[in-house]
């Protein structure tokens, strides 16, 4: 299982003051020396953290992978061509949520998804949906032709007990096999943190996690290199 890191709580922090520090630029480099197979980030349309500038030099430096976050909307879809990140993945966005609540609904906007998948395809980008680990979205997912799926993990991360814990890595389980089967990739991502992520390294299937505010919340305290390769080393 690789890690990739989700750098959107640099910027957070940076424009909590509205300055340039810290910068979710440096933050980058620093987490792929430390270990990270790739490194995540959201251009959101109200550019509350990551903005155009951040994407344009993450681009110029990230040397393993970058995977945008991204609405499916034609502002970012154009952002999204010019950059050429190696991984776009589409997630729902809603102005008024702190971070990405829920996965996309692909089954009821299959047509629309469909379109634009076939354009970053035009343009040798991978594409990616983040879901919840439902068969109709993972079905949904394949027949419009997704390279990939991101199972969407916050209820697994918000189980208030072990066995409900359990209930729930089973149907990300399912949901994982079963993308596999019909020629997808998996990712997960959403809450994952030093603990919870233990029991979760038994889904062979899930090839890659997305982590990043448990990562930075300890990086306060450790430092980021320090946190980055604690968790490197928790799901190898």
């Amino acid at each position: 299982m690789r890690l990739c890191i989700n750098i959107d709580h640099i910027a957070t922090l940076r424009e909590a003051r509205g300055g340039l520090e810290p910068d979710p630029v440096a933050a980058a480099h620093v987490c792929e020396l430390a270990g990270a197979h790739g490194i995540v980030c959201h251009l959101r349309e109200d550019r509350r953290h990551i903005n155009d500038r951040d994407l344009r030099l993450l681009r110029e430096t990230v040397k393993t992978k970058l995977d945008l976050e991204m609405a499916a909307t034609e502002e970012i879809v154009k952002i999204a061509i010019e950059t050429l990140p190696e991984l776009a993945t589409f997630v729902p966005e809603r102005r008024q949520e702190l971070t990405t609540e829920g996965g996309l609904d692909v089954r009821g906007h299959r047509h629309h998804l469909r379109d634009v998948i076939a354009e970053m395809h035009r343009h040798e980008i991978e594409v990616s949906l983040f879901i919840d680990p439902v068969p109709e979205q993972v079905e949904a997912a394949a027949e419009i032709e997704a390279d990939k799926i991101e199972i969407h993990t916050g209820e697994y991360a918000n189980a208030r007990s072990e066995r409900e814990q359990a209930e729930l890595l089973e149907v990300i389980r399912t949901a994982a096999r079963r993308a596999r089967e019909l020629g997808m990739g998996v990712n997960a991502g959403h809450g994952l943190d030093y603990l919870n992520i233990i029991p979760f390294r038994t889904i062979e299937e899930i090839e890659e996690v997305s982590i990043g505010h448990s990562i930075i919340s300890r990086a306060v305290f450790v430092g980021l290199d320090r946190a980055v390769r604690e968790m490197v080393d928790l799901v190898r």
